[in-house]
């Protein structure tokens, strides 16, 4: 027999469990166990102490099961990422219609009337709209033209290309010539040489702005530019008196012949027409920083402000030097911690400006005669300031370089848009606050905050329209006090804004923020004027939707054929078409990449995407506009109705609801008729004082009618003052018209007051007028509403004047 302990020997170490904290008595349930009581566990190994591996090979299996670990920490993310992938709806991806092939790679482009111009090596190219095909090329460049500018004159283009150096050149198309106006900022010496970073020309081609710099200093020029002299001088061009002149202008822009096979020889450069050139008639620097005071007494700082021009800038003040010190010195004890460390370096301040028409906020002065539609004012505002300047344009250079109006912001205006009708206006603060201006009413449509942490990026009008059963529609109408706008932030969110009228305007996400999938931030956003409530979204990892923000979903998606593709899908080039449903977008091949030095060979695409040939489009594109009947016969749409048909719906309603309540009293009254009766036979005969009051008891019509001759007469007298109130803001809106562009003073405001109280009228005597003719008077107000008591046979509420023995209400004889 075996011993004992030779079995023991024999037996199988098996391996334990060992808890690493002392015993606790379990729950009973299982439910109550802590999960956490596994971690309690230790899996031990009986011949653990034989089996420890060394230094460096416990190392060594600690980062391969790290390894392993954050492996399928990857696979699981994957999965997951593929099974959302699997569940999300992918849009209608539509390929481009016409793929225009380009011999140089386009840089930029722009679409005015029906072509296109894109600027590229050594010049710029005019192409079709509608079949890509290239009309004419302009290469008499030393370097590439890095922006373009094409603004629609009517019958003329005017396009202002940009080249590396930042020499803006402005050119006049019209018909089939081409004629070379003006280099603003070449200059002989390259030593003076200034850079144009920005530019902006007016609606209309009455105006433009160049925003230079040069020699450590930054400055804007504005001109007026003189376009009906260009088209009289193009119809009956005249020869330049320097023939040396001419010549030398003749060999530097004359087009060599024929530099492309499909070259179509529609349009020449004419460089025989010498063009007026633009006059030059403001030169804005940017604001001196605040310092302090050299004035001794507060009159002298009034005194230096004439006629209000430039309050509110801040640069006249009584603040001295010494407590501008003692500032400093406080700020930088206070926050010495924050100090200490490297100062950065202050960016460059670059200026935003904007061609106002004039309205009731930007009025035009009685001695100036512009006509209607052009711009008159031009808006500016610097990066880290507060204020947003108004400059007028009537001016020329030699005078007094002051702005006529300032608007202060809470904060630091971070990025301001002007709607493309020039009727809005959006400020956009550092801190997220976005203020909505009427340019054309003259007020503000209110002000709205974008959610915490986002700062706006850029700001993009819509083209306002309605949701009408269903479907985006543009109402055919003129539409007042309505807007909406897109709003890019830094974050890569999108927002809609929605104001109108006197209402509080309305802010809404369109994309969310992204968090796990960086690739599908938003980098760029087009709205899309042809399509109603729709905007094209860029996205970083190269996709471009279409997006309906009434809902908000993407409808579908538009990509170039493979194996093209956004080199850049950060910063995309493309052109949206202002009049016509269609937009271009510039592809990139592969191949590109790795032949860049055989520019020559190189193959670069430009695609045509028509919204009317896709068929999920085709319908919207079309039917994309309701008539203004429509939208008046409908009552879902109460702000699209006129004053009258508003008043009538009103008294309408009003009428219902007493005709309502008639009703009720009436079904009261005949219950209490009833029981009247029973008791007054009961009773027997009354006093005959007491026989009058009783003996003929209101009829509920008669009652029903008489409380709705009374409210008829309280909603008349409304209307009337509604009269008055209106009209004295007409009359309040021509004065201020009439004025300059600041309006009166307070003084001037307050002396008005007292001139209308004075008078007695309100200040409008044409109201009362008016009411008179419309049958609003007093009298005859009274006298209405004692006829509709006869014929209704109740004595209704009297309306005659109190008298002076009669007793006032609440007063005594």
């Amino acid at each position: 027999m075996s011993s004992p302990k030779g079995s023991q020997a024999q037996k199988t170490r098996l391996p334990s469990f060992t808890r690493k904290v002392p015993l606790e008595v379990p729950s009973p349930t299982e439910k109550d166990w802590s999960k956490d009581d596994e971690e309690d566990y230790v899996f031990k190994d009986p011949d653990e102490e034989l089996d420890s591996l060394p230094q460096p090979y416990r190392m060594i299996n600690k980062l391969v099961n790290l390894l392993f670990d954050r492996s399928w920490e990857v696979i699981e993310e994957r999965d997951a990422l593929r099974k959302s992938e699997l569940s999300r709806i992918r849009p209608t991806v539509y390929p481009p219609v016409v793929e225009s092939k380009l011999n140089k790679m386009p840089n930029c482009m722009a679409i005015s009337q029906d072509y296109v111009f894109i600027g590229g090596a050594r010049g710029f190219s005019i192409h079709s709209l509608f079949n890509a095909k290239q009309i004419y090329v302009w290469e008499k460049l030393k370097v590439d033209v890095t922006s373009i500018c094409a603004t629609d004159l009517g019958s003329e283009i005017l396009i202002a290309p940009v080249d590396e150096i930042g020499i803006v050149r402005l050119f006049y198309l019209y018909k089939d010539g081409l004629c070379l106006i003006k280099a603003i900022n070449e200059v002989e010496d390259t030593s003076k040489q200034s850079t144009c970073l920005k530019m902006e020309i007016s609606q209309g081609g009455d105006f433009a702005a160049f925003f230079l710099q040069g020699a450590g200093d930054i400055w804007l020029d504005v001109y007026k530019l003189p376009k009906e002299s260009w088209l009289k001088e193009v119809e009956h061009p005249q020869l330049s008196i320097n023939p040396k002149k001419k010549v030398r202008q003749l060999q530097l822009n004359t087009l060599d012949a024929m530099t492309s096979d499909n070259l179509e020889m529609d349009i020449s450069f004419r460089g025989d027409v010498k063009l007026s050139l633009p006059v030059h008639i403001m030169k804005i620097k940017p604001p001196k920083p605040v310092t302090g005071t050299t004035f001794k007494s507060p009159l002298e700082v009034f005194a230096k402000i004439e006629d209000c021009y430039g309050l509110g800038s801040g640069q006249n003040h009584f603040i001295r030097e010494s407590q501008w010190e003692q500032q400093a010195a406080v700020f930088n004890a206070s926050y010495k911690k924050y100090l200490d460390g490297e100062w950065e370096e202050e960016p460059l301040s670059m200026a935003t400006f904007h061609f106002l028409p004039p309205g009731c906020i930007t009025a035009t002065p009685v001695d100036v005669k512009s006509p209607s539609g052009v711009a008159y004012v031009l808006g500016v505002h610097w990066t880290g300031s507060h204020n947003f300047f108004l400059y007028l344009l009537n001016r020329t250079l030699k005078d007094k370089l002051d702005p006529e109006g300032v608007w202060p912001c809470a904060a630091p205006i971070a990025v301001s848009q002007l709607s493309c009708s020039s009727s809005y206006l959006v400020l956009a603060c550092e801190d997220g606050v976005l203020t909505l201006w009427d340019l054309a009413e003259g007020f503000p449509l209110g002000v709205v905050a974008l959610p915490e942490g986002c700062i706006c990026q850029s700001i993009h009008f819509l083209k306002y329209f309605l949701v009408h059963e269903g479907r985006n529609v543009f109402p055919e109408g003129p539409v007042k006090s309505q807007m909406k706008c897109v709003v890019l932030c830094t974050d890569a969110s999108l927002h809609l804004v929605a104001a109108q009228g006197s209402e509080a305007p309305t802010i809404s996400v369109l994309v969310e923020r992204p968090v796990n999938h960086l690739d599908e931030a938003v980098c760029a956003v087009a709205p899309v004027p042809a399509l109603p409530g729709m905007v094209l979204i860029f996205s970083r990892d190269g996709h471009v939707h279409l997006m309906d923000v009434a809902k908000p979903h993407i409808i579908c998606a538009f990509a170039p054929p493979r194996p093209y593709h956004l080199a850049v899908p950060w910063k995309p080039m493309f052109v949206v078409s202002f009049h016509h449903p269609c937009f271009l977008l510039r592809g990139d091949h592969p191949d590109e990449i790795k032949s860049t030095d055989d520019a020559k060979n190189i193959q670069n695409s430009l695609f045509y995407f028509n919204f009317e040939a896709y068929p999920l489009l085709e319908n919207i594109s079309r039917n994309c506009s309701i008539p203004q009947s429509a939208l008046t016969a409908n009552m879902g749409f109460p702000h699209e109705l006129p004053l009258e048909k508003r008043c009538e719906s009103f008294l309408q309603k009003s009428e219902e609801a007493e005709a309502d309540s008639g009703q009720t009293a009436r079904s009261q009254s005949s219950t209490h008729s009833d029981g009247a009766g029973l008791e007054h036979s009961r009773a027997g005969p009354k006093p005959e004082s007491l026989t009058w009051a009783h003996s003929a008891p209101a009829s509920p019509a008669s009652t029903g009618r008489a409380a709705l001759v009374a409210q008829r007469g309280k909603t008349r007298r409304v209307c009337e003052r509604l009269a008055d109130g209106m009209e004295g803001c007409r009359s309040w809106r021509r004065a201020r018209r009439s004025s300059r562009i600041t309006g009166p003073g307070f003084g001037g405001i307050r002396s008005s007051c007292k001139e209308r109280t004075s008078r007695g009228d309100g200040g409008h005597p044409g109201s009362r007028d008016r009411a008179a003719a419309a049958g609003f008077t007093p009298d005859a107000l009274r006298s209405r509403e004692q006829d509709t008591a006869r014929s209704s046979g109740t004595p209704g509420p009297s309306l005659a004047p109190r008298t002076s023995t009669e007793p006032a209400r609440g007063g005594s004889i």
